[in-house]
């Protein structure tokens, strides 16, 4: 069996921070989205994994994950020459799947628990196909599954009415059988061959479509909003460890400082991770946020929110809450201007101040 995670996509939701990186690769309690989909099927004793990447960022995303050696497996990156679907990506990376059955998993996904016990299912049952559902508020922005019974009635892509609250998480199992039913279908109006269409190609075809309602939380992390929220749900699991430097400073609750790291004079409550060589000074860092690598905090205050490597952010009167900031970004008050921030701020950006 092998695993194939897709890691292409624009992330055009996620804009200004997906403009120069890869959204697979933002970190979430600061590690990339990305490597958790990775250790999630090498946990299932998969070790053959293909990665689907973009020419854009193919390079970042290789980079990032290497050859697959510190996660126990082997990556072999599998490059899409355009945005045509998840389908089109299956067929895209047939000459690597090749007749085995596989894991399909979206770069951008996170689930709880893992899929161990899912897979498993899968190599005793055998189904021609295992698709993973949960119940969405808003089901017209997913891939919705209707339901009679235990039986899969109808799937459809982004539904324009209320057929069904099941959502299809970004997680999926084939055989084989799945490339037949991609190569079988037509383009949606959006241009792209769906996933929807093929699996409702097997369903059609009498082969075996097997729904499996998941326990637990799943995220797409394609909006900021879900993005904190997975980086708060993530925070949540740590067990509370310093390797860095406190000097007359306070860790409250679960946290995470990282090996050279130092604070001073600064108050962390937890859950919270403080990365490798961050430096925080006379700072307040709140619950549910992660500050990346080397980041510098110092006089002022964080809370809610993911700071890549690299920030800065200094004297500032308010509070940063609910904020997603790229690599590098520095945000300070000009001290010839008390009440004025200055930001400098990529394309799509959107500041809201009170």
């Amino acid at each position: 069996m092998r695993g194939l995670i897709l890691s292409g996509g624009k992330g055009t939701r996620l804009r200004p921070i997906t403009h120069t990186s890869a959204k697979q690769l933002i970190p979430v309690a600061n590690k990339p989205v990305l490597f958790y989909g990775i250790e999630s099927i090498a946990a299932a004793g998969i070790e053959e994994i293909g990665i689907i990447i973009a020419p854009e960022t193919g390079d970042e995303v290789r980079a990032a994950a290497g050859d697959g050696s510190r996660f126990g497996v082997k990556i072999t990156y599998i490059v899409q020459d355009r945005p045509g679907g998840l389908a089109h990506a299956v067929l895209t990376a047939e000459p690597f799947l090749g007749d085995e059955p596989f894991v399909m998993y979206l770069g951008d996904n996170l689930l709880q628990g893992g899929i161990v016990e899912l897979v498993e299912r899968f190599r005793e049952r055998s189904p021609d196909a295992l698709i993973l559902l949960t119940k969405v508020p808003d089901p017209e922005n997913y891939g919705v599954a209707e339901l009679d019974g235990e039986r899969i009635v109808a799937l459809v892509e982004k539904p324009t009415d209320r057929r069904s609250d099941l959502a299809l998480v970004g997680v999926y199992m084939f055989t084989a059988k799945i490339h037949d039913a991609a190569r079988a279908i037509r383009p949606s109006d959006r241009g792209e061959l769906e996933i929807t269409d093929a699996i409702q190609h097997l369903v059609d075809s009498g082969l075996d479509v097997e729904p499996q309602i998941v326990r637990g939380w799943w995220k797409d992390t394609g909006q900021l909003a879900d993005m904190l929220e997975a980086n708060r749900l993530i925070l949540d699991t740590l067990e509370a460890r310093c390797d860095g430097t406190l000097e007359n400073s306070k860790l409250d609750g679960r946290v995470v400082v990282a090996a050279g790291a130092r604070l001073e004079r600064s108050t962390v409550r937890g859950p919270a991770i403080i990365g490798a060589r961050a430096h925080l000074i006379d700072a307040y860092v709140g619950p549910y946020t992660a500050v990346g690598d080397d980041c510098v905090i110092e006089s002022a205050e964080v809370e809610h929110s993911i700071l890549l490597a690299g920030c800065e952010v200094r004297r500032l009167d308010g509070r940063v809450e609910s904020s997603l900031l790229g690599r590098d970004v520095r945000i300070s008050r000009d001290g010839r201007q008390p009440r004025a921030y200055r930001f400098m701020l990529g394309d799509n950006s959107e500041v809201r101040m009170p």
